[in-house]
């Protein structure tokens, strides 16, 4: 039986994942910092466990792994995170700013720090950071956003040192733009749902490839530019 961790698997595209994961025979470990308010998670079908972790408490994050050690991790999705104010240029909440970086940046290097044994005991090997479209320099066509670009176009830089650096061990490392998601961060008016962006994004990583090492997809599995 395969086995997925996901972060920020309480709502929206972290629930989506331990959810269809499940319901397709896999072993989940669903973490996120409410997990036990979560009815709809504890209530999921299948072999889901729920873990309470906050992914920016490195002890937290250590005594997880300690717990789960010897249990192989196929896929490792750094779900977790945060958009922060929504601020333009001479309004920038620095305090705020370190607050996202936490989440979105620091704290996917953090899960692969401490989870890279377990992965690498793993089949798969497959590392999948949730980033965004608008951490794509290339992309940047309108400003703005300095908080949520800046922590998700670190997170990209992540991806791709962690793609060279796990390379050897025989692990795929890619991001992900999930498209616009109806979720409490994307907002009603995005463009298409948790479902059409999990089945997508699975689409992608069932097909992995140590050539697709490093690599940015959109939710459909075309490359995005860095």
């Amino acid at each position: 039986m395969p086995t997925v961790l996901v972060t920020g698997a309480n709502r929206g595209i972290g629930f989506e994942f331990a959810r269809s994961f499940a319901a397709d025979g896999w072993r989940v470990h669903a973490c996120a910092r409410n997990v036990e308010k979560s009815k709809e998670v504890r209530a999921l079908d299948g072999d889901v466990v729920c873990h309470k972790l906050d992914v920016t408490n490195g002890l937290k994050v250590a005594s997880l792994a300690r717990a789960l050690a010897g249990e192989a991790i196929d896929v490792l999705i750094n779900n977790a995170g945060v958009y922060g104010p929504r601020s333009g240029f001479g309004e920038t909440d620095y305090e705020e700013w370190a607050a996202v970086l936490q989440v979105n940046t620091l704290a996917p290097l953090r899960m692969v720090e401490r989870f890279v044994g377990l992965v690498e005991q793993s089949e798969r090997k497959t590392v999948v950071n949730i980033s965004s479209r608008m951490g794509s320099i290339t992309e940047n066509t309108s400003g703005g956003a300095y908080i949520y670009r800046s922590s998700k176009a670190a997170l990209n830089m992540i991806t791709k040192s962690l793609a060279h650096d796990l390379a050897g061990r025989g692990f795929t490392v890619v991001s992900f733009h999930p498209g616009w998601v109806t979720t409490d961060m994307g907002g009603e008016s995005a463009s298409i749902d948790p479902v059409e962006s999990v089945d997508g994004m699975r689409r992608v990583i069932a097909g992995l490839t140590p050539a697709d090492n490093g690599k940015f997809f959109n939710y459909d599995g075309a490359l995005l530019e860095w």
